[in-house]
């Protein structure tokens, strides 16, 4: 696709698999697609930022590798996660582990964290500060943590 010329000419249906691995959410999806043409790539990335509700934030995740850990299945996404943790240090993978583990028992659901240009001491300071969160303010927190996601994905698919 040429850029967001291409973007904004593309058929529906050849767009939505790939906003799909920017975020896996169908509400936004068909939003994102329904508001095209874009005047520029500045008013596709606004469309990110989107409220989601607890079974899209758990959606929306579930296509997500924990952090340190390689995607469990290949395409776009996976290769873009693996950029996007570029700077997660391999020899944190003991801590990251352990501290994942402890997220997951805590709050039921995996740490996603925009971790594009976090070291691993980065990722594992913010995964401690946010236990402290409740399940509620923990959610709002990965729905903005999605939204920078899904924006630096949106700049990647139509660069």
């Amino acid at each position: 696709m040429p850029g967001l010329p291409g973007f904004n000419s593309a058929p529906a249906d050849d767009l939505r698999p790939l906003l799909a691995e920017c975020l896996a959410v169908p509400r936004w999806v068909d939003a994102v697609v329904a508001a095209r043409p874009y005047p520029d790539v500045d008013a596709l990335v606004a469309r990110a930022e989107v409220d989601l509700d607890t079974q899209e934030i758990l959606g929306a995740i579930a296509g997500h590798p924990r952090i340190g850990e390689r995607a469990r299945h290949g395409g776009v996404s996976a290769k873009w996660s693996s950029a996007e943790q570029s700077g997660v240090d391999a020899s944190l993978a003991d801590r990251l582990v352990a501290a994942n583990v402890a997220y997951e028992e805590r709050f039921g659901h995996i740490y996603l964290v925009c971790a594009t240009g976090l070291s691993g001491e980065q990722v594992l300071a913010d995964l401690a500060a946010r236990m402290d969160n409740d399940p509620d303010t923990e959610l709002r927190v990965v729905n903005r943590e999605l939204a920078k996601i899904a924006a630096l994905r949106l700049r990647k698919a139509v660069a």
